[in-house]
């Protein structure tokens, strides 16, 4: 049976043979058509197009009343598998403790992973379904979870089962991340190299050994891993087939990004600080630059110069990099007015880079970011809105009525 979506004011990043990313000035551009249809069959988009449609006798019908119909939100950098919360912390910022000084008291990842490793299996798996849920009513169809708050073997693989199982009981497309070096865990104190060779040879194999996980992650930053450890641990994922991804240059100029490059990294994530050595690395690379300003906002960092990056060719994918200690919130309508209020990005490329350019940045491209027959139904309905520029203008209030994930209507 079909789905048919008919009254649809503006259908928008709707293309028959999209381009893998979408870079520089093509960002500020979509295509949109309007008073259109589409329809779905099979979990996949059929067909599009303009005027009025004519049902079959046996097809659903969803009239979308004139609103808005868009892809899905992918967001490609979380941690929404945790087990209790950091609020406290939160007291401890506003106090005036930096990120680095929590970390040096034993809050922060080390506080979560204190916790993540007295939570049971079926608990964490409890605790982090109502978080996937409400990302999905929040516009989400395709995301990327982080490993990270175990920083031990057994805990590791506690977290990426609970990521699979997540893929498997809702709607959302997962892609799994291996992030064993995102800090070096207390036990290992003035023995950072001892941590590394756990890493590289217990942890990844154990990984690979069940399948759990897509990409390979390391914090490679200031006060966390170095860029010579970066590069062995990122090799020996590579070993295994487990894809690059970098955490860089959030708390300094780190050389992750150059780091992150040479290894072929699928995106390189946060770019807070970002000059003319990174963006030359990144020019003529198929890395993709992701940055979230959700961590920016919380912790009242600088943002990443995203203008920077676009004028410079480059493509932009916008994450929420939902977790507990530095963005607690997944809600992609809002990093999209990040993006224009702190990053100075015009609406088209909000849209582009928490769409085609954040599927890209998990190897979803050819399957999910835009309106496409043959990708996946994730879809967006708005309310009737009068562009969609006031969607990440109205922060605040979700403009979304209905979300459709794999051709089924969420409720």
């Amino acid at each position: 049976m079909r789905l048919v979506l008919k009254n649809i004011g503006s259908l928008l990043v709707a293309a028959h043979e999209p381009a893998p990313l979408v870079s520089g000035k093509e960002m500020a551009e979509v295509d949109v058509i309007s008073d259109a249809w589409l329809v779905i069959e099979q979990e996949h988009i059929a067909c599009y197009g303009e005027g009025e449609v004519i049902p079959f006798p046996d097809d659903d019908v969803l009239d979308c009343k004139g609103g808005m119909v868009m892809p899905a939100f992918c967001d490609s950098h979380t941690h929404l598998v945790y087990a209790g919360s950091r609020e406290r912390e939160y007291e401890d910022k506003i106090r005036g403790l930096s990120y680095e000084e929590i970390a040096q008291r034993g809050g922060g990842i080390l506080n979560s992973a204190r916790l993540l490793s007295e939570t049971p299996e079926e608990v964490l798996f409890r605790q982090s379904l109502p978080r996937a849920l409400e990302i999905i009513r929040s516009g989400t169809g395709a995301v990327e979870i982080k490993s990270g708050y175990g920083l031990n073997t057994r805990d590791e693989l506690k977290m990426l089962r609970v990521i699979r199982r997540l893929g498997e009981e809702t709607e959302l497309t997962v892609r799994a991340t291996f992030l064993g070096a995102h800090a070096v865990p207390a036990g290992f104190k003035g023995d950072q190299e001892g941590y590394v060779r756990l890493v590289i040879e217990e942890m990844i194999p154990a990984v690979a050994q069940e399948g759990l996980a897509d990409f390979i992650d390391v914090f490679c930053d200031r006060g966390f891993f170095t860029t010579g450890q970066t590069a062995r641990i990122l090799e020996a994922g590579a070993k295994y087939g487990l894809i690059p991804k970098i955490h860089a240059n959030e708390l300094d100029y780190s050389g992750g990004v150059q780091t992150g490059v040479s290894h072929g990294a699928r995106s390189v994530d946060h770019l807070e600080f970002l000059g003319e050595e990174e963006l030359a690395a990144l020019k003529n690379s198929a890395t993709m630059p992701t940055l979230l300003p959700g961590a920016s906002l919380f912790l009242g960092l600088a943002y990443a110069p995203a203008r920077e990056i676009i004028e410079a060719g480059l493509p932009v994918a916008l994450a929420s990099d939902y977790n507990p200690g530095s963005s607690p919130s997944g809600n992609m309508e809002l990093i999209m007015s990040l993006g224009i209020m702190q990053l100075k990005m015009l609406p088209y490329e909000v849209l582009n880079a928490v769409t085609r350019n954040g599927a890209y940045a998990m190897g979803l491209e050819g399957t999910h970011g835009s309106i496409t027959p043959g990708k996946v139904a994730n879809l967006i309905i708005t309310h009737p809105l009068p562009g969609f520029g006031f969607m990440p203008y109205a922060f605040g209030s979700s403009q979304i009525k209905q979300v459709i994930l794999n051709g089924k209507i969420q409720t």
